[in-house]
């Protein structure tokens, strides 16, 4: 692993030589990775809330670093079900258009914004974003950032963040998972789900109940205790195998589920609700979609919660980072689940690398279920030549004709943060 180390470092080096080299002839005095003119970079931009004819690669000028901030040379960038809802619209108080989406990424910190302590040029790290994650380079508030350790790839660092975050934060800080207990979690193909169910085999004796489509079962039927057919009746199946149920369920569909997973809770078990996928049907926001899920809803009566001995919670990982301000707590998270990566217990699960060109092709794959893991944009990966039937030409009728096929159970609906 130290010789591995080596090398890493040596390729940084020579990387950061190679960006330095070409910024200084083209650039003479201004090729100084700490300082630098209007320079341009290539970018993922949402022109518009809608389809996926709203995302185009374009030019956009280069950030700089503000005081307190790194400026990153992006390699990878994570791509989550959130994604798909703000190019939606499908969000609480979406920013304005046009705008640079993604939360988080991995790269090679090219310069420091004034009273940045702790990390130096050349350092590979890790980074939550408030968008503008989908870029060559992003400047963001050092409490986001972290050192990547030396055996782990950009895209692997890419992968990690949310998805760990996430799983940990739900199974350890809010639902209190100890030896013995058993968890629900929806969607377990996914980034998430193979999250939670890593982080649950470090604790002893953990039951894993998870759903997926059926054509992901061979793929991660080791990376859970029983696993069922998302079209099936899992309500059944898991009182037939648990007839009180379970101490633990994170939903992340929704609608119907809610109901569902309340009722499997034992005497002090804990729902927790992080996304809404079931929101999402077609290609585009569908007030039709939106109101069939929350009207799914079972209302929630305090008095039966009582009764119950049950809990239910919400968890969103970018509100607690960048509206609520807890970057110290997760920071916290992130020193513990790295520490478990190097001790070789868990590993992010990567589905797929994606050129920037190829953002329309990589969402349709996570609208379509299609993944195991997590979907990774590659920075400096060529496109491939498009296929002739090309999913980003969605006509207007396209996507009405998508979206009453929302509930065609072939789909698996994915988590809100993946």
């Amino acid at each position: 692993m130290a010789k591995e180390g080596a090398q890493r470092a040596e390729e940084t080096e020579q990387m950061i030589e190679k960006e330095g080299g070409k910024e200084a002839a083209e650039g003479g005095a201004a090729g100084s990775l700490r300082a630098g003119d209007a320079k341009e970079m290539r970018a993922v931009v949402l022109s518009a809330f809608g389809g996926l004819n709203k995302l185009r690669v374009s030019k956009k000028a280069m950030p700089e670093p503000q005081e307190g901030e790194l400026k990153i040379r992006v390699k990878a960038c994570g791509l989550n079900f959130i994604d798909l809802m703000v190019r939606q619209g499908n969000i609480d108080n979406p920013p304005k258009t046009p705008l640079v989406p993604g939360f988080e990424c991995s790269g090679i910190v090219e310069a420091l914004g004034d009273s940045v302590k702790g990390f130096e040029i050349g350092d590979r790290v890790m980074a939550f974003v408030n968008y503008n994650a989908w870029a060559e380079v992003v400047c963001t508030p050092v409490e986001f950032v972290y050192k990547i350790p030396d055996d782990m790839s950009f895209s692997e660092a890419a992968a990690f963040p949310m998805n760990f975050v996430t799983a940990y934060m739900m199974l350890f800080e809010v639902a209190n998972l100890r030896e013995g207990m058993s968890v629900l979690v929806h969607s377990a193909g996914g980034g998430v789900g193979q999250a939670v169910a890593q982080l649950c085999s470090t604790i002893p004796n953990v039951t894993v109940f998870g759903t997926a489509s059926s054509f992901k079962h061979e793929a991660i039927k080791n990376s859970v205790t029983h696993l069922f057919d998302r079209n099936a009746d899992y309500v059944q199946e898991v009182k037939r195998i648990s007839t009180d149920g379970v101490d633990i369920v994170l939903d992340c569909l929704c609608g119907e589920n809610t109901g569902k997973g309340l009722s499997l809770l034992k005497p002090l078990g804990t729902y927790i609700l992080y996304g809404s996928s079931n929101m999402v049907t077609g290609e585009t926001k569908s007030f039709f979609s939106f109101a069939k899920s929350w009207w799914q809803v079972e209302k929630v009566n305090p008095i039966k919660l009582y009764e119950e001995n049950k809990v239910i919670a919400g968890f969103s990982l970018l509100n607690l980072l960048f509206k609520q301000n807890r970057s110290g707590l997760i920071k916290g998270v992130m020193d513990k689940l790295l520490n478990l990566y190097n001790s070789k217990k868990i590993k992010p699960v990567v589905d797929s690398l994606w050129a920037l060109e190829e953002v329309k092709e990589a969402m349709q794959r996570i609208h379509d279920r299609g993944n195991i893991g997590k979907l990774i944009l590659d920075v400096e990966k060529a496109p491939t030549p498009l296929m002739a039937n090309d999913s980003t030409e969605t006509s207007e009728a396209g996507e009405e004709e998508e979206d009453h096929e929302g509930d065609n159970e072939n789909k698996e609906r994915m988590p809100f943060i993946q």
